[in-house]
């Protein structure tokens, strides 16, 4: 298998309040880990300032999630991410988290959309966000 070039990586502890009644890390919770890998990548675009400015930003169309190994506490992860396909008015980002023994325990995709919050309508990514975005595909 091919090595993945990923341009964001963020290592995050395992809480206790994540865990389920089955001892292992809640879905919900795996969902939140990516949220804040999501958060990193849209940073490191320039999605969130340009945001603030204008009110022209990203919102997530899809979110799918493959599980593959459980979680458990007390322990670490690191989430792992990269935009992979960019589109006209769309891109992906690709998720690994990896266990404390550098396992693949899940592996997701977002689908987002540039979106024009004050005319609530989507929009063509701008050419700065294109090229920024687009180094983070290498």
């Amino acid at each position: 298998m091919a090595e993945i070039n990923f341009s964001i990586k963020l290592k995050i502890r395992i809480d206790w309040s994540e865990i389920d009644i089955l001892g292992h890390v809640n879905n919900v919770s795996i969902f939140k880990y990516i949220q804040a890998s999501r958060v990193k990548c849209l940073e490191k675009s320039g999605i969130t300032k340009m945001y603030e400015r204008s009110k022209k930003g990203a919102i997530l169309a899809s979110c799918k999630c493959d599980f593959k190994t459980p979680l458990y506490y007390p322990g670490h992860i690191t989430i792992q991410s990269k935009i992979d396909l960019v589109k006209n008015t769309s891109f992906s980002i690709f998720y690994q988290i990896i266990d404390d023994n550098n396992q693949i325990a899940a592996e997701a995709r977002d689908i987002i959309v540039m979106f024009d919050f004050n005319e609530n309508t989507k929009i063509k990514i701008p050419d700065k966000i294109r090229s920024l975005i687009s180094k983070q595909i290498i």
